[in-house]
């Protein structure tokens, strides 16, 4: 349980402004990096420029205040809200006078986000980590470390020897068509929408898309999920892609791959998106609200690389190699703003192995065992490769699926949609990626990470003793199943 410091301490003067670390971003990556480095015996900074209603600071980056923790709030809020209205009857539970208080359940929303802002807060306090409310930027390298300047309710300057950059990514925009936060809107504004709208259009089948078409789909919108691609969730093994697909359509989402959009007309009462389907015909959209979400950008805003010449990519990206330097010494970056997959705990990996690899450690990072989830319902979690991408590079492989509607505790939940698939070595067995479609899949995923991590075989998952009645069973029946021997299907 956290204890949560007031935030007076985060305004408290800084005596010292000499420090061995200087952390620039209070994400994911950047905080658990500060925190890791003042764990090894560091002195450490870190700078953060997130503001809350008030003015006051809001640690966690993207990800605590317009991401990851806010979006499931509104998931589960959401989820509550349908199970209530369609739901309950089968379990013999009846609900009459059911309302919506949207207001109330975005202020739910807003409490999540400050218990995690505060969170770190005392996490800073009770690490000695000195925080430094501004952005951040890069002013002089000189002597051996880097002057930063930080730009806040005053200007003030701190010097470091070790710098970590952490500042994360934004939301990318459609060319021509800037986010307004009230018709036409980032994750940002998707967050924030005060009442449900009659049809919600959105651009972009990827994580943010379906999370949030999916929450306002619930409440009441009729949506359409515009996708340029072709296939649906290209990324993901396409045998639980179309199976996710196939719920998704059931439950009332509206999704048109293959399109290419046209003009989008932003006007006072919603807006008109022109595009083409599939078929090359034209279509017209009219929609209340407009989510984009096509991908975000490395967020190098105000970083003022080029004051000590920090290298970036031609996407902006900060150039790193495999142990996340940049071309500068004792200059690091982690999570979005440099390559790799844009998840938090991605960056908060990397940032630990950071602060390791400056005590002299030697911290790692395994981008094969990277979990990936999807929080609709059913959620999609993976880890490893797709089965299309071990044909790609002509592998042999074995692969194994169980369906959640031969799993006793899906049954009781009145949760049986989707499944377990896992990809296996056909020589050595070892499991080279699990898929998984289904109820409570973002915590399933776990055990499979840690199999991978151990380069366990498919036959040490199938001989484990997993609880009955649990969901996690399906595990244990994909593995049998890659040696065809399931016992339950």
């Amino acid at each position: 349980m956290w204890l949560f410091a007031p935030a007076s301490y985060l305004l408290e003067k800084n005596m010292s402004k000499q420090f061995d670390v200087i952390v620039i971003g209070g994400g994911p990556g950047g905080y658990i990096a500060a925190i890791r480095a003042a764990q090894l015996g560091f002195n450490v900074a870190c700078i953060d420029e997130w503001k809350n209603a008030k003015g006051g600071p809001a640690l966690g980056g993207t990800c605590t205040n317009i991401g990851c923790i806010p979006s499931k709030a509104l998931l589960q809020s959401s989820e509550y809200y349908e199970h209530a209205g369609h739901h309950f009857a089968d379990h013999g539970i009846e609900v009459k006078g059911l309302g919506l208080d949207v207001a109330k359940m975005v202020g739910r929303k807003d409490t999540v986000v400050k218990q995690n802002n505060d969170g770190i807060i005392y996490l800073f306090k009770k690490n000695k980590v000195a925080f430094f409310h501004g952005r951040g930027s890069f002013a002089a390298a000189k002597d051996g470390a880097y002057d930063i300047k930080v730009a806040g309710t005053a200007e003030e300057t701190i010097s470091g020897k070790h710098i970590i950059v952490a500042t994360g990514s934004n939301a990318r925009a459609l060319p021509g068509t800037p986010f307004d936060e009230v018709n036409i809107l980032s994750n940002d504004g998707a967050l924030r929408i005060g009442a449900v709208p009659q049809k919600l259009g959105v651009i972009g089948s990827g994580v943010i898309g379906l999370e949030m078409g999916s929450v306002w789909r619930r409440l009441g919108a009729e949506v359409t999920i515009l996708e340029g691609l072709p296939t649906f969730l290209g990324a993901v093994d396409q045998q639980i892609a179309k199976e996710a697909h196939k719920a998704f359509t059931k439950q009332g989402l509206k999704i048109e791959l293959g399109v290419q959009v046209g003009e989008i007309k932003n006007g006072k009462t919603g807006v008109s998106i022109a595009y083409a389907n599939a078929k090359g015909e034209a279509q017209t959209l009219e929609v209340d609200k407009l989510i984009i979400s096509i991908g975000r950008t490395a967020n190098t805003i105000g970083l003022n690389p080029e004051a000590v010449g920090l290298s970036l990519d031609e996407r902006g990206a900060i150039v790193v190699d495999g142990d996340c330097k940049t071309n500068l010494p004792n200059v690091w970056a982690v999570g979005d703003v440099v390559r790799g997959p844009m998840l938090a705990h991605k960056a908060e990996e990397e940032g630990v192995a950071v602060a390791e690899r400056i005590a002299g450690q030697h911290g790692h990072v395994n981008f094969n065992t990277i979990p990936w989830v999807i929080y609709t319902s059913p959620e999609i979690a993976w880890v490893g490769q797709t089965e299309e991408q071990l044909k790609a590079e002509g592998r042999a492989y074995k692969a194994g699926t169980f369906p959640f509607m031969a799993n006793g505790r899906a049954r009781a939940l009145g949760d049986t949609t989707g499944m377990v698939k896992m990809l296996a070595d056909a020589a050595t067995d070892e499991i080279l990626g699990v898929h998984i479609v289904g109820p409570m899949a973002s915590e399933l995923i776990s055990e499979c990470v840690v199999a991978m991590e151990f380069r366990a075989s498919s036959e040490d998952i199938a001989r484990i003793c997993h609880a009955h009645p649990s969901l996690s069973e399906a595990t244990k029946e994909a593995a049998l199943a890659v040696d065809k021997r399931t016992l339950n299907f």
